[in-house]
């Protein structure tokens, strides 16, 4: 089945809900699945996975079910929080609340029994305080567990759990058959239209508090066309994906795979984060075509796919991939040649490779570098790939723009000077909502010497660069994270995923990758102290923490030209980081400022305790002070302490 559905035989649609009907009424697409959940456990490789399925028609059916009984118990366009444990159920929520109008808030939902709340819930806590939720959906045992918990977040006794309980909560469960806490089912609505919010998406919050993005029906439904095209989807793609399903690109390829009218195998992120390898075994049985991964997918799979206990896995056959979309930038080159290289006996293509960029203000997909299957060698600028080919984009999609410019005055930039990017399409969301003067900051900017009725760009706050013939676009970095240097009198400035990369690859048998953050004692730009936190990897054992602070010392100037003053090691899973895995460097600068990292060992160079706030009690820092010890000369100290 290859025939495209944006063929005049299929016609695309303004909003997507209205595109299941289309595919349930087709004989060819009624009995066809539109999504499958793998469900995966410990004893997978050994072929106990198990899978549920819901076909076009079935998704139909149920969507219209909810829908029916959500306005049985709320009016069209209320807000509902949607916090449904990942999987197919949560798949037909999605639509079903499009479908009857109202505005989705996903959410991770966090355990409410829990004695020690986390980031996901304060984030819970932010959500409801910022959307003002008419209602809640979640499934049946986890209201249960609500009604009884007694949460504490952020030292606000009972603080979440009064706001939950305070909620009008419907069960899944009961919308499932048709009904909510015994309201009556509508049995006519007309679902949301393009200016409708459809969505509030948070962004990833990697370098500021996360921020509610409001999402036209319209927007979205723009967005994923936009996408269908530029990877050359069509019902007979096969898609496998284990992102978070609540936002960005998770969320995004639910809504892809309906408007493509294809097949997608989604499996949860802690399954893949449990066993890296399921990714590849799924992507061989579904003979996918496509697979959207953040990059650090590829360093996962490539250091734990492998049996723990010598079991022999099953066999992998990649070729049926088209698309391996990567997303997550910065993505660098030597990780997808390293992967490329591991995996070609297994059929995998270097054509297939598809470096991406998005964005939540732009819902989320923006742009591909990826051409087809007949191009193969992507070029590379300061070790990264590109994200974009604009050249191709003109001709393609003119309604998406992207100029890259001046951070001061806004000025377009010339090829191969970097500037912040930014996006103008009708994939752009609305604002932030509740946050106006943000909003017109960042959803309003206008190119210098452009009339009131030109277009308005999204400022995305990413550094990034043109270059070469076809006009490849690469994504630098965050400009929030890049670091000012003195360099030999006057200034110079690297983004901080530089200095942690080379910083992993000093000692990648030691350090956890992914979970290293560089910055400075200022979040203002400066020339104070450049700072590395560092996690050790579970299991690898004592050793000598002086060498591998040495190590990253010595690889960070070897590679970067960065002299770096601090270098703290600490446990596992305690560097900051998003829902989606991005380093939260802002805030681990707050948390070792204020000594709340448990620390195994540090190292001060070059006269640190003068530019640094000492974190610990006076007691402690004596105790360092006692521990000098000279390397070299008089000028270059190493200030070492160890916790262990």
């Amino acid at each position: 089945m290859s025939t495209e559905n944006y063929d005049p035989c299929y016609p695309d649609q303004p909003v997507v809900h209205r595109y299941l009907p289309v595919w349930a009424k087709l004989p060819a697409f009624a009995a066809k699945p539109a999504f499958v959940w793998a469900n995966d456990d410990d004893t997978a490789a050994a072929g106990a996975m198990s899978y549920a399925t819901l076909t076009y028609s079935q998704l139909d059916a149920a969507v219209e079910r909810m829908a029916s009984g959500l306005l049985g118990a709320l009016r069209r366009a209320d807000t509902v929080l949607v916090l449904a444990s990942p999987g197919l159920r949560l798949v037909k929520l999605l639509f079903a609340c499009q479908r009857a109008g109202l505005t989705a808030v996903p959410v991770i939902p966090p355990d409410p029994s829990t004695s020690r709340p986390g980031a996901t819930h304060a984030h819970l806590v932010r959500a409801v305080s910022q959307t003002r939720p008419r209602a809640a959906i979640a499934d049946a045992r986890y209201i249960d567990a609500v009604k009884k918990s007694n949460a504490v977040v952020a030292g606000e006794p009972d603080r979440l759990a009064a706001m939950l309980r305070s909620l009008r909560w419907l069960s899944v469960d009961e919308l499932e058959q048709g009904g909510a806490n015994g309201a009556a089912p509508v049995t006519s609505f007309m679902g949301c239209e393009t200016e409708d919010a459809y969505l509030i998406q948070y962004t990833s919050g990697a370098t500021g508090a996360p921020k509610p993005v409001l999402i036209t029906a319209g927007a979205a439904a723009h967005n994923v066309r936009a996408a269908r095209r530029a990877y050359e989807l069509h019902p007979g793609s096969v898609v496998v994906s284990w992102l978070p399903q609540y936002h960005d690109c998770g969320l995004m390829f639910l809504l892809l795979t309906v408007v493509a009218g294809a097949t997608c195998v989604l499996a949860s992120p802690d399954a893949f984060i449990r066993r890296p390898r399921l990714w590849l075994e799924l992507v061989t049985q579904f003979k996918a075509t496509c697979t959207p991964v953040p990059s650090f997918a590829l360093p996962l799979v490539l250091r734990r796919g492998h049996s723990p206990d010598g079991r022999r896995w099953r066999p992998l056959e990649l070729g049926s991939l088209e698309n391996l979309i990567l997303i997550n930038e910065p993505i660098y080159k030597s990780c997808v040649d390293e992967f490329v290289a591991k995996f070609r006996g297994d059929g995998l293509h270097a054509a297939s490779i598809s470096p991406s960029y998005g964005l939540a203000e732009n819902c989320t997909f923006v742009s591909t570098a990826w051409r087809s299957r007949r191009c193969v060698d992507l070029p590379s600028y300061r070790k990264l790939l590109p994200s974009a080919r604009l050249s191709r984009m003109a001709d393609e999609d003119p309604e998406i723009e992207i100029a890259v410019v001046d951070e001061e005055t806004g000025e377009p930039v010339e090829d191969g000077v970097e500037g912040e990017i930014w996006v103008s399409s009708p994939s752009n969301s609305s604002g932030y909502l509740g946050h106006p003067s943000a909003s017109r900051e960042v959803f309003c900017a206008r190119l210098p010497g452009k009339g009131a009725g030109s277009s308005c760009y999204v400022r995305t706050g990413d550094r990034g660069v043109v270059r070469g013939a076809e006009r490849y676009l690469y994504v630098v970095g965050r400009s929030a994270d890049v670091l000012a240097l003195d360099d030999d009198g006057g200034q110079r400035s690297v983004c901080a995923h530089y200095i942690e990369t080379a910083a992993f690859g000093s000692a990648p048998d030691r350090l956890r990758g992914g979970c290293i953050a560089a910055f400075t004692t200022s979040p203002a730009p400066s020339t104070s102290l450049i700072i590395v936190v560092a996690e050790l990897r579970k299991g690898s054992g004592g050793g000598d923490h002086k060498d591998i602070c040495e190590g990253i010392k010595r690889a960070v100037w070897e590679e970067e030209g960065v002299r770096v003053g601090w270098i703290v090691l600490v446990e596992s899973g305690v560097v900051p980081k998003t829902t989606s895995g991005k380093l939260r460097r802002g805030a681990a600068r707050d948390k070792l400022l204020a000594g709340k990292f448990p620390v195994l060992f540090e190292a001060r160079y070059d006269g640190a305790e003068s530019s640094v706030p000492w974190a610990g009690g006076e007691e402690e820092l004596e105790k360092c002070r006692g521990m000098d010890t000279a390397y070299g000369s008089a000028s270059r100290r190493l200030r070492l302490q160890s916790f262990l």
